[in-house]
Order: C-alpha cells, then structure tokens, then sequence
C-alpha cells in the first residue's frame, strides 16, 4: 500500500523564502481567511522560523489538481 500524505504533513520541514523572510516551515494549516489563489489552489497557512530565531506567519498556495 502507497504513503498517504496530507498538504500540511508535506509542508513542514520545507525551506520557505521570498524577499523579506527565509526560514523552515514548522507549522502548516488550511488559511482561515478567504484567500483565493485562483483554481485548483488552495491557501495554507505556515509558521516559519528564520536561522536568526525570528518566527512568522506567511499565507502559501498550493496547486492540487490540474
């Protein structure tokens, strides 16, 4: 039988960066809020931590379907 992976499980631990903030992810959740990235996307919601030390919250998208 295949692994079975949820968004969240497969976000945290991966390396966020844009051009103010770089870090890990470490929490990962589906936004509260009503972002809409356009079809077939969803918006999550992600605590990451810089090398610094320094935590914030970033909203991503995430393609899941064609």
């Amino acid at each position: 039988m295949a692994n079975l992976y949820t968004i969240p499980q497969l976000l945290v631990g991966q390396t966020y960066r844009s051009n103010s903030f770089n870090g890990e992810i470490i929490s990962a959740e589906k936004s509260p809020q009503g972002i809409w990235y356009g079809e077939n996307s969803e918006a999550y919601l992600v605590g990451v931590v810089s090398n610094t030390g320094k935590y914030s919250y970033r909203n991503v998208a995430v393609k899941v379907g064609e």
